[in-house]
């Protein structure tokens, strides 16, 4: 009975006899029933980029926007319910305004991550709202240039919990996915929506951890990504939209902004031949096993 929710998926302050809180694994399906959205993690920057359905020719191309600036220095991309998403980016900005209200500075992507996802997990808590139906990637480049606290020198402990780590650098990208129960990690690229186990795969290639990858062949990455990602629903038009924040001596001098024209095209030209020279490879494979 526990396993397809029968009764105990009627509340979020109800847990089945197995643990499980039925209204959040719902709040799963749908994002997983949502356009791809990935981050990448690279050595000066960090890349956003989304898939976004073509529901009807009506549509105007470039228009609704699915990636959001919170603050000048991080942006916000989801997948699933879209008007979820926009609250979801409304809560962003009020956190990072009321952190520069308080702290006279932009919020680090890693405090801003850590707000939300307590605000995504007390939706998981009552019975009077239901979870997000969203899975969020927040990413943002934290400024080595930017003055402590209230311009404060010397404040925090020096060791231990929280103290200061011998050799480590202030500042840099920062990338964080946050799910519809509240959870939430900090990751070298990340995927989620339809599309996510194909473009969980294609990042894994990429050894993002050694941190060699430029801004720009993250861009050229992304949307080949996107690309692969997409090809299980193949059959249905699409729009690829695509955001980058550089370091503060980089394209976008620490700013989130949308990757220009010119970069995105040259980028989705190289992916749409990448996927046509993986095409000729298999049917060449198909043909000689035929042979054989």
């Amino acid at each position: 009975m526990t396993s397809i929710g029968t009764g105990y998926d009627l509340s979020n302050s109800v847990f089945s006899p197995d643990g499980r809180n039925f209204q959040v694994e719902y709040a799963v399906k749908a994002v997983e029933n949502g356009g791809t959205s990935i981050g990448i993690k690279c050595k000066d920057g960090v890349v956003l980029a989304v898939e976004k359905i073509v529901t009807s020719k009506l549509l105007k191309p470039g228009a609704n926007k699915r990636i959001a600036t919170v603050d000048r220095n991080i942006g916000i991309v989801s997948s699933g319910l879209i008007p979820d998403g926009r609250h979801f980016v409304s809560r962003a900005r009020d956190e990072a305004s009321s952190w520069r209200r308080t702290y006279k500075g932009p919020i680090p992507t890693s405090a801003l991550a850590d707000r939300l996802s307590g605000y995504v997990q007390a939706y998981t808590l009552y019975s009077s709202v239901r979870p997000f139906g969203v899975t969020a990637i927040v990413g943002g480049w934290d400024s080595e240039t930017e003055l402590p606290v209230d311009g404060q020198v010397g404040v925090g402990p020096q060791s231990g919990s929280g103290g200061k780590v011998e050799g480590a650098k202030a500042g840099g990208p920062g990338l964080y996915m946050i799910e519809p129960s509240g959870l939430y990690w900090g990751y070298y690229g990340a995927a989620t929506g339809k599309g996510r186990q194909a473009a969980k795969a294609e990042l894994e290639k990429l050894d993002l951890s050694s941190g060699n990858l430029s801004l720009l062949d993250g861009v050229k990455e992304a949307a080949r990504i996107i690309y692969v990602a997409h090809e299980d629903s193949k059959d249905k038009e699409f729009e690829l939209e695509m955001t980058w924040i550089s370091s503060t001596d980089g394209p976008t001098k620490g700013r989130h902004e949308e990757v220009p024209k010119d970069i995105r095209e040259e980028a989705e030209k190289l992916a749409k031949k990448s996927l046509e020279g993986d095409d000729e490879e298999e049917e060449e494979g198909t043909g000689e096993r035929m042979e054989e």
